[in-house]
């Protein structure tokens, strides 16, 4: 069983979710950030989990352009898709937003993990949105390892289904 995360990332709070995913999933797993990818077979994956941050009510454009690129590819496997975020009462309908309805509808998991605000590692624009939109100028984590953990029973069921083995 061969994984594939992908993901974008501002700050590295996807990046994170990403590493703590990875090792909870069985089977061999690559860990691609969207920035840095190149060209990929994908053909060589059971499984592909697709993931991204929200700010301003939008993921990464290299998460939406791969999604695009790669429907057809992405439909015929077994999908996650994931978002981090900090606007918990619009997780929901920002990941739905996020990721084509095709893609959407054809994925085995969707979550929503949390997300994070670490002052240190934002812009000055970022900092300021934050501190108006979240009134806070203190680091807050809100990651939820429970959520990353469902979402991995969910998607290594899904692979022991197709393969029958572990």
């Amino acid at each position: 069983m061969n994984t594939l995360i992908v993901y974008g990332t501002k700050y590295g709070c996807t990046e994170k979710c990403a590493d703590m995913l990875a090792k909870k999933l069985e089977g061999k797993t690559d860990i691609q950030n969207l920035k840095n990818m190149k060209d990929i077979d994908l053909s060589q994956y059971d499984s592909i989990i697709v993931g991204g941050s929200i700010y301003i009510g939008r993921i990464q454009k290299e998460v939406s352009g791969f999604c695009t690129n790669n429907i057809e590819a992405l439909k015929n496997k077994k999908l996650g898709l994931f978002i981090c975020g900090m606007q918990e009462k619009e997780l929901q309908t920002e990941l739905n937003a996020s990721f084509p309805k095709e893609l959407l509808s054809a994925a085995v998991v969707k979550e929503c993990f949390g997300g994070q605000f670490i002052f240190k590692n934002m812009n000055f624009m970022d900092k300021m949105v934050v501190k108006v939109i979240a009134k806070t100028d203190k680091d807050i984590s809100n990651i939820s390892e429970a959520a990353i953990d469902s979402f991995a029973k969910q998607m290594n069921a899904a692979l022991y289904q197709v393969t029958g083995n572990r």
